[in-house]
């Protein structure tokens, strides 16, 4: 993807640690006087005020209310007006830091670490995938294979023995690296309903990233998605001239984000079929097309799909947003159109 996505897209590709695009995003709002109050759970929402009001502080009123509290979101149970709690999908994930100077001693690994790049092995039932971040100093290792953990647990420290028992028979590679692995955790993977729709009637209240879209990590775009989200909503609002335009605002986001995040997160979903095929002619069949085909519409890498690599990438939210104001202004209703 080096230089490639620059060269394609205008824009690097990016792999990065969470928690050091948390403290960007958090250094950044800081500057622009955003005011950040942790430990603040949500009680109730009051969407025709709007306010909402938080456990042991007080009501708290905005023009705009933007629930973008995760797949265990209680602004969403509070819009639909019921219990929404995640779905089980049957696969956990091992999430896993390496340090890369602790590859370096072994040929093989040390040669996987010389180039920024995504690795993937596939298997019945599970793949892994890994990646460089901060420099190459460290690896991401993610492995995605059946849940196991017990029905009131959704992440636990990881038994690594018995992680590298599940994947004993497979790549030397990945054997060598699990074997460089000194502790783990499991996080079952979980993911919600779609929704008719993120906003609530009044016009003042809205969903934002996997509150309203959850996306299940085969793709690697739930957070992306999430970042798509907060650039439209934004780009739309440095448009606004009075607060009379927010409930069409928000009508446009809605229409604007959620038949893309719909596709990501359908493609997504397909994606655990396709990595984790059981051994016979299908899955021989999908690594002759990997090894011996130029990429092609349904690829089964979806990263060199020559369809859906410019549709997932080449997302230019600024755009979007400056195409969908002008119709707004010339008088055209914003609609939302229903996805299902």
């Amino acid at each position: 993807m080096v230089p490639y996505a620059e060269e394609r897209y205008a824009a690097p590709y990016l792999h990065i640690h969470r928690a050091d695009y948390h403290k960007i995003l958090v250094a950044e709002a800081e500057q622009l006087g955003v005011r950040i109050l942790l430990g603040s759970a949500v009680s109730k929402i009051d969407f025709e005020r709007p306010s909402v009001y938080l456990d042991g502080k007080p009501e708290f009123r905005a023009d705009v209310l933007i629930g973008a509290d995760g797949l265990k979101s209680k602004c969403r149970e509070a819009m639909l007006g019921y219990p929404d709690p995640p779905r089980f999908t049957g696969n956990l994930a091992y999430r896993i830091i390496v340090k890369v100077e602790d590859m370096q001693s072994y040929p093989d690994l040390r040669e996987l670490a010389a180039e920024p790049a995504f690795h993937y092995w596939m298997g019945p039932e599970a793949h892994a995938v890994c990646y460089f971040m901060q420099g190459g100093r460290l690896c991401n290792l993610v492995l995605l294979c059946p849940d196991d953990l017990p029905d009131m647990v959704n992440t636990a420290k990881a038994d690594v023995q018995e992680m590298r028992e599940f994947f004993r028979a497979w790549d030397p590679k990945l054997q060598q690296l699990l074997g460089l692995v000194q502790e783990a955790s499991k996080w079952r993977l979980q993911h919600s309903e779609e929704l008719e729709s993120w906003s609530h009637s009044n016009g003042k209240f809205v969903l934002l990233g996997d509150a309203c879209h959850a996306t299940l990590p085969y793709l690697a775009q739930g957070a992306a998605q999430a970042v798509e989200d907060g650039a439209v909503l934004g780009a739309l609002f440095e448009r606004l001239e009075s607060a009379s335009q927010l409930h069409d605002a928000l009508i446009i986001y809605e229409r604007l984000r959620k038949s893309r995040t719909t596709a990501v997160v359908k493609g997504s979903t397909r994606l655990q079929c396709v990595f984790h095929m059981p051994d016979g002619p299908r899955q021989q069949e999908r690594d002759r097309q990997l090894t011996q085909e130029e990429a092609f519409e349904g690829y089964p890498n979806p990263w060199a799909d020559p369809v859906f690599q410019p549709y997932l990438f080449g997302y230019d939210a600024d755009k979007e947003v400056e195409e969908a104001w002008a119709k707004y202004k010339t008088g055209e209703k914003p609609e939302i159109t229903r996805i299902f």
